[in-house]
């Protein structure tokens, strides 16, 4: 079919065939991302973990298992999240409050969004008796905020928190601390070496390897600290 051109040409161009598009890689459409909800059911297998919780308040240990469920299994999506948790001891004394403990953080679980207040709202609990320090020196105001720990470790541990540390200001301060200890120590060790002989024992008096055997008496050459008087 002839086409007339009324207009005038002002310039052209040659038309080229079009190159086949590269394929696109599937994604998950965004309707089919499965997020933690209460509906979610729960599979016949569940990855969990166990924390032992040893206190001077009773005998017997807690363990603390979280069960988490593996959400979008296989795709770029795929997540970890905690369903439930329970904890058990030889000591009755608090199996009670446990029990409704345990159910109540589950329920949490099972919610979905940000479960990490839970975390905080554990760890700010006080108990009126005084509280404890767990092995490592770390103080534990009570039972209740020491199973927010594990919490805590476990969270940390599939990715939804951060472990905690010094920030950057507090982490070049520690390192600047530790650096002239350091060179304090080596330049004490250098002082003794080139002061006293090699193999010198340490002097109970002067607190300085200085001490050597002289006469049948370990002398010390610092402080002149002698066994023999």
């Amino acid at each position: 079919m002839a086409i007339k051109i009324d207009s005038k040409i002002v310039g052209f161009s040659v038309a080229k065939e079009e190159e086949p598009a590269a394929p696109v890689e599937a994604k998950t459409p965004e309707s089919n991302i499965i997020h933690m909800h209460e509906k979610v059911a729960r599979p016949e297998m569940l990855f969990g973990s166990t924390y032992k919780i040893s206190t001077p308040l009773s005998e017997h240990a807690l363990y603390v298992t979280i069960n988490d469920i593996i959400l979008n299994h296989g795709t770029e999506h795929e997540v970890r999240r905690p369903y439930e948790v329970f904890i058990n001891s030889k000591n009755m004394d608090h199996f009670q409050w446990i029990v409704a403990l345990t159910r109540i953080i589950s329920a949490v679980f099972r919610k979905g969004g940000d479960v990490t207040f839970l975390v905080e709202e554990l760890r700010s609990v006080f108990d009126p008796s005084g509280g404890y320090f767990k092995k490592g020196g770390k103080y534990m105001p009570s039972l209740v905020a020491e199973i927010g720990d594990a919490i805590h470790c476990h969270l940390v541990m599939i990715g939804l928190l951060k472990e905690e540390g010094p920030d950057e200001h507090q982490q070049k301060l520690i390192d600047e601390k530790r650096a002239q200890y350091e060179e304090s120590i080596n330049l004490r060790d250098k002082e003794h070496d080139s002061d006293f002989p090699e193999g010198a024992q340490l002097c109970k008096k002067c607190n300085t390897k200085a001490a050597i055997m002289m006469d049948g008496c370990l002398t010390c050459l610092n402080c002149g600290d002698s066994k023999c008087g």
